[in-house]
């Protein structure tokens, strides 16, 4: 990874972060290598749950969250949290994942930035900067298909149904059968029918291995 940052960029009073991502490693990483460049650590969390108890602890200038926890929760859900708390707050997420679907939603949201894990960590220092700053930051490859959805518009399932609908949709991807849906959001299996024959028609998707493959390209399920 490049670490070249000019000092001039670094501002007097170090940017206090808060990190959260469930792989230990690839935290201490970026940890090591942000504070390397004048940027302050103050607390790392390994749970979407932590990240919002350590935000309201803590207060940090900048929080950096990964999207996937491995968890029911997810970096969208703790940042939810985090804003419910302080709307102002700065987010940053930071994924493996590229999706269209989940950068739209990070910056739908109010993400004020949205990096990969195999960035440089000068992106990640520029994405801190410029969240701090109040002003928004995506990497050039990123920011090029959120210019592309604007313009060819959103297909995603996301975009196409209501949160039910995507409720319904999740569970169906997951693999779960109409009862088991039924049962899960306590409603009637033809209720459950008749939304995901709805589902069907409106996505043009029919058979499971495509609703899944579906979900997973738009990042509603994990691989």
């Amino acid at each position: 990874m490049q670490t070249a940052v000019h000092a001039a960029t670094l501002p007097s009073t170090p940017i206090r972060v808060l990190l959260a991502d469930d792989h230990p490693i690839v935290m201490a990483g970026f940890a090591m290598s942000l504070e390397n460049l004048g940027i302050q650590i103050v607390g790392q969390a390994k749970t979407p749950q932590e990240a919002q108890q350590l935000f309201a602890l803590l207060a940090p200038d900048v929080v950096i969250l990964d999207l996937r926890f491995g968890a029911e929760l997810t970096g969208l859900d703790a940042a939810k949290g985090i804003w419910q708390q302080n709307a102002n707050a700065r987010v940053i997420f930071l994924s493996q994942f590229d999706q269209d679907s989940l950068i739209k939603e990070a910056y739908r949201l109010g993400s004020r930035a949205f990096v990969t894990k195999d960035c440089e960590v000068a992106d990640l220092v520029l994405a801190v900067q410029r969240a701090h700053a109040g002003e928004l930051y995506f990497m050039p490859a990123i920011a090029e298909r959120l210019a592309n959805l604007s313009v060819r518009g959103d297909a995603s399932p996301q975009s196409r149904l209501d949160e039910r609908e995507l409720q319904i949709f999740t569970l169906m991807a997951e693999g779960l059968t109409n009862v088991e849906i039924a049962e899960k959001l306590d409603l009637s299996s033809k209720t459950i029918s008749n939304v995901s024959q709805t589902i069907k028609e409106r996505l043009g998707v029919h058979r499971p291995a495509d609703i899944t493959k579906l979900a997973v390209k738009h990042g509603l399920v994990s691989p």
